[in-house]
């Protein structure tokens, strides 16, 4: 098994709280990773019918069997069982007892903010990382990795990622947006996932999207909400402090996976990817997604925002926080122009000292320049994590 970077938060909270629950889009590698760390544990899935009516019907029955708590997959499948467990682990007092998966956040985490408000640790699981998957990726061919994308299975089990991703849609359509939002026409929610895909690394614009759908703007408002919560896109957020200039107030849309992106924009061989319009875009969604993934998988509350004035003057990323801002341009190219630093130029000026700034490109070559970072996209690991 892959090591995963949260596997370190997940040992520590569990000797500080009772309750783990570890939430993320599915596939992403939640059961192997809990079973691995906790494979002292009993397993149990609410997946099977079976387990998941033996719960619903007795739940004080169901967790009598695991009088030492478990692991207990897709939670979310039954509700009320995590009342049940507040009540035993206040009676029993022992931290680490059970440790709570679910693929569907939306509906997970309004019972565990209920219930176990102060007993559980909340971690989020994501795709691999780049640092978790590949290392150092110093011999990784760009292409390749934004074709292949970051699930754990495709990886796992040497699939197609064409494939394996028009699988994954299907049933993330059939098990999850069906249920949740009550879709019935599936084929337009497709269709709104591949205008969504189409602008990846852009601003956000609902209207836009909903003309092309031929959908409502509350509609598309709420099956972004569901895309955003279920992992699959991530809405970066506007730098928000007061800097006496007018900041554009729409978020940025990315999604979580290059992989997907390219089977939802069509891209089935990674030749496609060469001179492809979007490349960039991808590009930049690689990092981005990568900063959220460190950040996720460190334990960290997420600090992550873009800067861009009424004027058009854009630094694409932003951590950290308002004492101690790291700037970072995203570029595609691999080699590095004047006009990379603008933006840092125009940010600086507004904001006054930065905390670091960096330029991440797609070249090969470490080094300083305007006192700016400039980092290869093969050297990112750790680059988002601040202590």
């Amino acid at each position: 098994m892959i090591k995963r970077h949260l596997e370190v938060k997940l040992r520590q909270w569990a000797g500080e709280y009772p309750v783990i629950t570890v939430t993320g889009p599915r596939q992403s590698g939640k059961t192997t990773l809990c079973r691995a760390v906790f494979n002292e544990k009993p397993y149990v899935s609410l997946e099977d019918l079976d387990n998941r009516e033996f719960a619903r019907v007795d739940p004080r029955g169901f967790l009598a069997d695991f009088p030492q708590g478990a692991v207990i997959d897709e939670v979310q499948y039954v509700p009320d069982l995590i009342s049940y467990i507040q009540t035993l682990v206040d009676e029993k007092q022992q931290n680490g007892m059970f440790i709570l998966t679910g693929s569907r956040q939306f509906e997970m985490m309004e019972t565990v903010s209920q219930s176990l408000a102060g007993r559980t640790a909340v971690a989020r699981l994501l795709p691999f990382s780049l640092g978790e998957l590949y290392g150092s990726a110093e011999d990784l061919s760009l292409d390749k990795l934004l074709y292949t994308g970051f699930y754990p299975r495709i990886h796992d089990q040497h699939l197609n990622p064409s494939e394996a991703l028009s699988f994954y849609v299907s049933t993330y359509l059939e098990r999850d947006v069906r249920q949740i939002l009550s879709v019935t026409d599936l084929g337009r929610f497709e269709t709104f996932l591949r205008l969504c895909a189409g602008r990846t690394g852009q601003l956000l614009n609902m209207q836009s999207i909903g003309n092309q759908c031929g959908i409502t703007h509350n509609t598309v408002k709420s099956w972004l909400t569901v895309l955003q919560a279920s992992g699959i896109i991530k809405l970066l957020q506007p730098w928000h402090a007061n800097i006496g200039k007018r900041l554009v107030k729409s978020p940025k849309l990315y999604f979580l996976d290059t992989g997907l992106v390219c089977f939802l924009l069509g891209i089935h061989k990674i030749a496609h990817l060469q001179g492809h319009p979007l490349r960039g875009a991808l590009f930049e969604t690689l990092i981005v997604s990568e900063a959220y993934k460190q950040q996720n998988h460190a334990g960290l509350s997420e600090q992550l925002w873009f800067y861009r004035d009424s004027n058009g003057n854009e630094v694409d990323l932003l951590t950290g926080t308002e004492l101690a801002l790291n700037a970072y341009e995203i570029k595609s190219s691999m080699t590095v122009s004047s006009d990379f630093f603008k933006g840092l130029a125009v940010l600086e000026r507004n904001l006054g000292a930065l905390e670091s700034k960096s330029i991440i490109y797609a070249g090969d070559k470490q080094m300083t320049r305007q006192e700016t970072k400039i980092i290869p996209w093969q050297a990112m690991k750790g680059v988002f994590i601040w202590s």
